[in-house]
């Protein structure tokens, strides 16, 4: 894929990270509330703690897709691919959204299931536009120009009668 469909994709990536982002801090403060009104134990666990701990959770996995969702919109603006922690941060992401979608599948059903599919395909897009075309192994640094600017050539072949 050219570079014309680059910026789109990381574009609609940021976008979808950060509403993922608010929808999984919101969707899990919102469980934390009603562990809390519930005022039930299960199996015997603290009802407060269960709820804080939903909280926390929702707070944590929201910054870490804001995180990834920042990385992208960062590749937008820059048009340059994510390089370094950035890079490792949008393929644990793709990871991640995998693994919800095989739990997601059983668990809540197919549509949630697209959906999270339909973010490791955008995840996975957005790394592959980016990525570095592979040069060839025998190819000198500096467009074949040695160190001191002059062409590089190759050794005399001694030749033996």
């Amino acid at each position: 894929m050219g570079p014309v469909v680059r910026r789109p994709v990381a574009w609609v990536v940021a976008v979808v990270l950060f509403g993922e982002a608010f929808g999984v801090a919101a969707l899990n403060w919102f469980l934390g509330v009603v562990v809390d009104r519930q005022d039930m134990s299960l199996a015997g666990l603290d009802p407060h703690m269960m709820s804080v701990s939903s909280k926390i959770g929702g707070i944590a996995f929201g910054l870490y897709f804001a995180l990834c969702g920042l990385v992208a919109l960062l590749v937008a603006l820059r048009d340059r691919p994510p390089a370094g922690f950035g890079r490792v941060l949008l393929i644990s992401a793709a990871v991640v959204h995998g693994l919800l979608g095989a739990f997601t599948w059983g668990l809540v059903g197919w549509s949630a299931f697209l959906f999270m599919v339909l973010v490791l395909g955008l995840i996975v897009l957005l790394l592959m536009t980016y990525d570095r075309p592979a040069e060839p192994a025998d190819a000198a640094p500096g467009n074949g120009a040695g160190g001191d600017g002059s062409p590089v050539t190759s050794p005399p072949v001694p030749t033996t009668p």
